[in-house]
């Protein structure tokens, strides 16, 4: 997988540019993104091959003029130096009600560093041809599992080829990776009931995703059949088992967001009073990063040319840290995570979610299923959501599984609706397995917009929780 030629090309003339901007401003650098994505999908009766909605190609300026920080998007940068320095010199002007004011952001530290970084990857060894030929035959099988009962069955894989190139001053750093997700959806009818199941793989290689989708096919149709008895479950506070999926959930919604320091800025999170404060059980130790594993959201520098880290967010049950962009970081006076992350080159970089995760446990999980007398163990994310600045939290489960004396039984309910305050909830974990997964196959928005990938999962939790 080499190094995108577009961003190649543009190389000197960012050089160029940031030396004519340096006259103008205390701080200058330059993003540069290149990313492909492709997707190809067969159902019963169409099949298509597209462009993913993470293509973007462009650049995004960030000055410093000894106040504040100033951005300017473009879609190219031109060897005419001259003429996009009068262009991003009219576009960037200060408004007069904020330059009277007397706030200033101190200008970042541009630690000299130059580097390039590579993530190999086997998309080249498959064709889409190929591709949309494996698609298909996964399809022709879950449809004959069970002619009956199918209605309809989606087939999917897709690729991201991520490059990106930052320039500073004093910094010049290159990345290229990718990452490939391979889907499988059922349609089903019975008992006179229509539900979808899913399943899905998230690799950096798509030779694993082939190699693996196969056996995932028992597991749909059988979650398939099991979802059209579910019943609704009888709302109350219960033990319950999460599975790395819903585990992740409670991550992501609780201490994931929770703990993105440009919130702390605006004084929208709660997490800012209680850092260095126990907000969780003594065994519970979360983490996020670029760094910190190998999923959807691993990338070897952020949107503001900081290297990716593996960041500590809950140390033995205390809140020790949070996620920081640069801005944020120079605002609060706090070292930048490697968090600064941006929807595309024409929006902002916000303190944003990378890989986020409970570290595993000791405890078996045949052995915390065994310690339930009556509750539930919950399986597949569906959605979350959060209220930083209190704390509150709502998890959605595709579905649940009762356990009754220690057992998993047949009584499926479906959806689960988890929520509570945070703390609770956290302090409420009695035993972590001793496995672990990280899944990396969404994207998480930040409010209703600024979508980025992200990833998260760890081991299996007991808690206890309210459900509705």
């Amino acid at each position: 997988m080499a190094f995108s030629q577009f961003l190649e090309s543009r190389r000197a003339a960012c050089r160029a540019l940031i030396r004519a901007l340096d006259r103008h401003f205390a701080y200058v650098s330059i993003l540069g993104t290149d990313v492909r994505a492709n997707r190809i999908m067969v159902n019963k009766n169409t099949s298509s091959i597209t462009e993913g909605g993470d293509c973007e190609s462009g650049f995004v300026i960030k000055l410093h003029n000894g106040k504040a920080f100033l951005e300017c998007s473009l879609d190219d940068i031109t060897d005419d130096t001259d003429a996009l320095v009068r262009h991003i010199l009219s576009t960037v002007t200060v408004p007069s009600a904020l330059a009277e004011q007397t706030i200033s952001v101190p200008i970042p530290a541009d630690e000299p560093l130059t580097q390039s970084f590579l993530r190999e990857n086997d998309y080249d060894d498959y064709s889409d041809a190929q591709l949309l030929q494996f698609c298909r035959e996964t399809k022709d099988e879950i449809l004959a599992r069970d002619s009956e009962h199918i209605l309809n069955v989606v087939s999917a894989i897709s690729t991201m080829r991520v490059n990106k190139l930052f320039l500073s001053k004093n910094r010049e750093l290159d990345q290229s990776y990718g990452w490939a997700n391979g889907f499988a959806v059922v349609v089903w009818r019975e008992n006179d009931k229509m539900v979808s199941a899913r399943e899905f793989l998230g690799y950096n290689d798509l030779k694993t995703i082939l190699d693996e989708m196969p056996s995932k096919i028992s597991p749909l149709i059988d979650k398939a059949h099991h979802l059209a008895y579910a019943k609704p479950i009888t709302p109350g506070v219960y033990d319950v088992i999460t599975d790395p999926s819903i585990t992740g959930l409670i991550a992501h919604e609780a201490f994931g967001h929770g703990v993105e320091m440009d919130q702390f800025v605006k004084d929208r999170a709660l997490a800012k009073q209680y850092v260095g404060q126990y907000v969780a059980s003594p065994i519970c130790n979360m983490h996020d990063g670029a760094a910190a594993v190998l999923s959807a959201a691993s990338y070897f520098f952020d949107d503001d040319g900081v290297l990716a880290q593996d960041t500590q967010i809950i140390k033995d049950g205390i809140l020790v840290n949070g996620l920081c962009d640069l801005t944020a970081a120079a605002e609060l006076g706090a070292t930048a995570t490697g968090n600064g992350r941006r929807e595309s080159y024409k929006r902002k970089a916000y303190s944003r979610m990378t890989n986020t995760f409970f570290e595993k446990g000791t405890d078996k999980l045949e052995d915390m299923i065994a310690s339930i007398k009556h509750g539930y163990m919950l399986f597949e994310t569906n959605n979350g959501m959060e209220d930083p600045k209190n704390w509150q939290i709502q998890c959605t489960a595709e579905h649940g599984i009762e356990i009754i004396d220690g057992k998993l039984t047949e009584n499926y309910v479906s959806p689960v609706v988890m929520s509570g305050y945070v703390p609770d909830l956290l302090k409420s974990i009695s035993m972590i397995s001793d496995d672990f997964i990280v899944y990396g196959s969404g994207s998480c928005g930040k409010g209703y917009k600024e979508w980025v990938r992200v990833s998260d999962g760890g081991p299996a939790l007991k808690v206890k929780v309210k459900l509705a």
